[in-house]
Parts: structure tokens; C-alpha cells; sequence
């Protein structure tokens, strides 16, 4: 069926589906239960979870434009395995508080997907925007993929970060400068919206995008999620959306970054939750319908971006 499909991963429950649906004419919209798989998912996965998780996105039609939601950020890892199904040169536009790009980490993790991504024959680049957070302190001390940076296979553009201390020179990129030992970046928020816009498109070198977003990238006042959260205001990230829709194709998108609150059973989950998340007090309703209502934004410009002449 042509169109744009909608499709959620119910990973955790968090996912208002009724918003969403109401978000757009979707040309179908489709409910996966992934709760049973949740907690294995979740932060990180075994090899054998991912492949189960593999096996049900199958059945799905992968030639569809679709815009899935993923649940909590914790399962932002799951994007490589719905990006993996591209069969074009595409380019990867990657809104995020964080670079996910930690080597050290376990191999399907939600702080070091962005990796996976990155062996992928048909991706051509990563282009990170939004990061405003410590990941990009001493970055190459913390496991950041800093040769995919000097390779130019990931560009980066944060918000807002102060120059980013390094331990060799790297090549300059489209985010970013090296000069006297550090990265300094392009920063967006130094730029008049539209140029800053423009600098991301530009750095896409394909006709074909696809979309990947964390929520954590808004500040709490306009979303909650599991993580710490950055500076990009939502009103930036829809006209950047807007601006890869107008000039781009973008052939689908997937967002995570709801607010469900953590429950490992497994005690390395625990202890690194409680290391790396902030502690929330009691969500209420009124924060929770907040979330849905950014939802239902971003659903919208995602759709409006896969149809640019609907």
C-alpha cells in the first residue's frame, strides 16, 4: 500500500498510540508487541534477543515508508536493525543529546548503536545533530568513535559544547575544526536557524535519508524521557526536519525518548541505570500528556517530510 505507515514497537507501554494515529492519514497502522522481549532489549540485548527482535521486523514490509516508534530511549538500538533494511545509498540524520557512538560498550546498546550503523554497506554517513552532552568531554578517553569522525563517516554538529579535548589531530569535518589539541564545533545554536539548517542538509550526501531521533535531544520543559536531556528546542528540530524533507527523500524515521520508568532484572542493568540516568520523582499525568502531545508533532512533520508533495 503507497503511503506513509505508521508503526509502533510496544516495547515498554509507553507509547500513546491513539495520539499517533490521530497525527496523520496514515495509509496503515500497525501495533507490535515486543513487551515480552522488552526487559532483554532494554539498555542493551544478547545476540540471540536482536535476532528474535530481527525475525518479527521481517515480517513486516520493509519496502513501505514508515515512521516507527520505539518506546524509551533505552531502546534506541533497535533504529540499526530497521536501518539495516535499506537497500539504497542512504544517509542517517541522528538527533540525539548523545553521540552513541561508545566502541567500549556491549555491541547492541543503546549508547553504541551508532556503531552497527556505520558497517552497513549502504550507509553512507552519520550525521549527528543536537549533542550537548558530557559524551563530548574527552571524548576519545570515553570510547567515542573518533575515527569515524577523522574518516568522515560520521559528522557531528551539537547544539551548543565547548571545544572537545583530543589526543591526536583530526581531520576536519563538517561539524567541526581541530585546532591547538581540540575539536571545535559548528555549534547550531550559534547560527541563524536557517543556515544552521542548511549546514546539516548540505553535510547528507545522499538523495535518500533516513531519520532517527531521541527526544532527549529537547530540554525537560518541552519533553521527559529516561535520560539526561539537551538544549535543542522542538521548534529547531521540526524546521530541520522540514528543511531534509524539502530537499531531500526521506525514506523513513524512527523516534524514541518516551519516559517509562526503569525495572531491570538483570543486576548489570541496575547498576549501570542508576550510574548513567538522572532519578525522577513521580511523573504525573500532565507530563505524560505533554510527551504525547510532542509526539503527535513529530509524527506530523515526519509524515509532511515523506510526502513533500502531498
Amino acid at each position: 500500500m503507497p503511503g506513509v505507515h505508521l508503526r509502533i514497537l510496544d516495547t515498554d507501554g509507553s507509547v500513546d498510540a491513539q495520539a499517533l494515529r490521530d497525527a496523520a492519514p496514515w495509509a496503515s497502522v500497525t501495533l507490535a508487541g515486543f513487551r515480552d522481549l522488552g526487559p532483554a532489549l532494554r539498555l542493551w540485548s544478547r545476540t540471540g534477543t536482536i535476532e528474535v527482535a530481527r525475525a518479527r521486523l521481517a515480517q513486516m514490509d520493509g519496502s513501505q515508508t514508515s515512521i516507527t516508534f520505539l518506546g524509551s530511549g533505552d531502546y534506541h538500538h533497535l533504529a540499526a536493525l530497521l536501518i539495516e533494511r535499506v537497500h539504497e545509498p542512504v544517509s542517517v540524520l541522528h538527533l540525539d543529546n548523545h553521540p552513541d557512538w561508545v566502541r567500549l560498550a556491549p555491541r547492541w546498546h543503546c549508547g553504541s548503536w551508532i556503531n552497527r550503523v556505520l558497517e552497513l554497506p549502504n550507509v553512507q554517513r552519520v550525521v549527528t545533530v543536537g549533542p550537548c552532552s558530557d559524551d563530548l568531554v574527552n571524548p576519545g578517553r570515553k570510547g567515542g568513535n573518533l575515527a569515524a569522525l577523522d574518516a568522515g563517516r560520521l559528522a557531528l554538529f551539537p547544539w551548543r559544547h565547548a571545544p572537545s579535548r583530543v589526543r591526536r589531530r583530526i581531520a576536519d569535518g563538517p561539524g567541526h575544526v581541530w585546532r591547538d589539541g581540540a575539536l571545535h564545533w559548528r555549534n547550531l545554536a550559534e547560527r541563524e536557524l536557517a543556515d544552521a539548517c542548511s549546514e546539516v542538509v548540505a553535510a547528507l550526501p545522499t538523495e535518500a535519508v533516513w531519520i532517527t531521533l531521541d527526544k532527549d535531544v529537547l530540554p525537560e520543559a518541552e519533553a521527559l524521557t529516561n535520560w539526561d536531556q539537551g538544549l535543542m528546542p522542538l521548534h529547531a528540530v521540526l524546521e530541520l526536519i522540514r528543511a531534509v524533507g524539502a530537499r531531500k527523500r526521506v525514506i523513513g524515521a524512527d523516534v524514541c525518548g518516551e519516559y517509562s520508568p526503569p525495572a531491570h532484572l538483570n543486576i548489570f542493568k541496575r547498576i549501570e541505570s542508576r550510574m548513567d540516568q538522572p532519578r525522577r520523582a513521580q511523573v504525573d499525568h500532565a507530563e505524560l500528556a505533554r510527551n504525547a502531545d510532542v509526539d503527535r508533532t513529530l509524527a506530523a512533520t515526519l509524515f509532511a517530510a515523506c510526502n513533500p508533495s502531498a
